[in-house]
């Protein structure tokens, strides 16, 4: 069974803006544009019974679609550098449901997963770069951001075992609803319009 992880896609224009971050530091090996994703859940190598179990609960899931936007960028490992990422603006929807499918992960008997939630997009792995590299390749770039973008699925991606950073495959893709908010706007312009 190859290693599962449940994610948020990245959009097309998002994906264009973080590609203009490539290059411009020696050790960096960069992630494929195709390949960004924010993790929400890292489930590992399971069993196929596990597996149709956790698809079978993440499906149910019933929260609306939101907002957000990339902001900031930089560096996993302080002394030793190992990842280049960009950050993920605060989102309480975006929190609720990573700490949903986290749930669902432990009542299927995944043990708790033992780091912090870090929404991020991870842009590099880091090989032999060097620690003043990084900080001059950071200062650069501090004030990157992304106009706000709709997250209107998540995803159960699989990777293959390998150094890191993909390829990646969707498996399953769970859609949201779309927000209420943008019914009820929806509802006020259609209403408008026929006085």
């Amino acid at each position: 069974m190859p290693r599962l992880f449940t994610a948020l896609e990245i959009p097309r224009n998002a994906a264009m803006s973080l590609s203009l971050l490539r290059g411009g530091l020696p050790g960096a090996r960069w992630i494929d544009v195709e390949n960004y994703h924010i993790t929400l859940r890292f489930i590992g190598d399971i069993d196929n019974r596990t597996a149709d179990e956790i698809v079978n609960r993440l499906d149910r899931i019933d929260r609306e679609e939101f907002q957000i936007s990339l902001s900031g960028i930089g560096s996993f490992g302080s002394k030793k550098p190992h990842s280049l990422w960009a950050g993920v603006s605060p989102s309480p929807e975006m929190n609720a449901l990573q700490a949903e499918i986290e749930r669902i992960c432990q009542r299927v008997g995944l043990p708790p997963d033992p780091r912090k939630f870090t929404p991020h997009v991870t842009l590099a792995r880091l090989k032999s770069s060097r620690l003043d590299d990084v900080v001059h390749y950071l200062s650069g770039r501090g004030n990157f951001h992304t106009t706000p973008f709709t997250v209107g699925r998540f995803v159960l991606m699989s990777s293959k075992e390998s150094v890191g950073g993909g390829p990646y495959l969707t498996e399953e893709v769970f859609p949201l609803q779309e927000s209420r908010s943008a019914w009820r706007d929806a509802g006020r312009h259609a209403e408008s319009q026929l006085y």
